[in-house]
């Protein structure tokens, strides 16, 4: 358990990280909109009170609550799937991944708020609205990883 916990903490210590160097070193919050890459990336601030693409977000303190009640709960449910679970790497990585952005985000809301996001990819001319940060793509990976090596994990203690 101890290699899952650390790879929940590098994972929620590499989002907190670039949270900060985005907000407190480059400044975003003032500057809104930075050109990273031309055409491809770009950084661009958002506050989103919801979950993916802002969903659900906008309802007050009740619903930032129950946000971050529910995030908590499913980094325990996933913990206790891995302590019944065998310890290959092909568990640990992707709960580690998906414990930690989870926890970056709540750690978002508690502090904030509201969850900080980013990350802008842009493609072929079209202009994306949205924004995420390390967390959700680390969300994103493990659950990615999950599928991928989801018939490795049917053995149970």
């Amino acid at each position: 358990m101890r290699r899952l916990f650390l790879i929940s903490l590098v994972t929620l210590g590499v989002d907190q990280f670039t949270k900060y160097l985005i907000y407190y070193v480059l400044d975003l919050e003032t500057v809104r909109r930075m050109v990273v890459i031309p055409t491809i990336l770009n950084f661009h601030l958002a506050w989103n009170e919801g979950i993916n693409f802002g969903l659900f977000g906008g309802g007050g303190e009740l619903t930032r609550y129950i946000w971050i009640a529910l995030a908590l709960v499913i980094v325990v449910c996933f913990y206790i799937y891995a302590f019944k679970q065998d310890k290959s790497w092909h568990l640990l990585v992707p709960i580690g991944l998906i414990t930690g952005g989870a926890l970056g985000n709540t750690f978002d809301r508690v502090i904030y708020g509201a969850v900080m996001d980013y990350l802008n990819v842009t493609c072929c001319g079209i202009n994306n609205p949205y924004s995420f940060n390390v967390a959700d793509t680390a969300i994103f990976c493990g659950l990615a990883l999950m599928l991928l090596f989801g018939n490795k994990y049917s053995k149970s203690k």
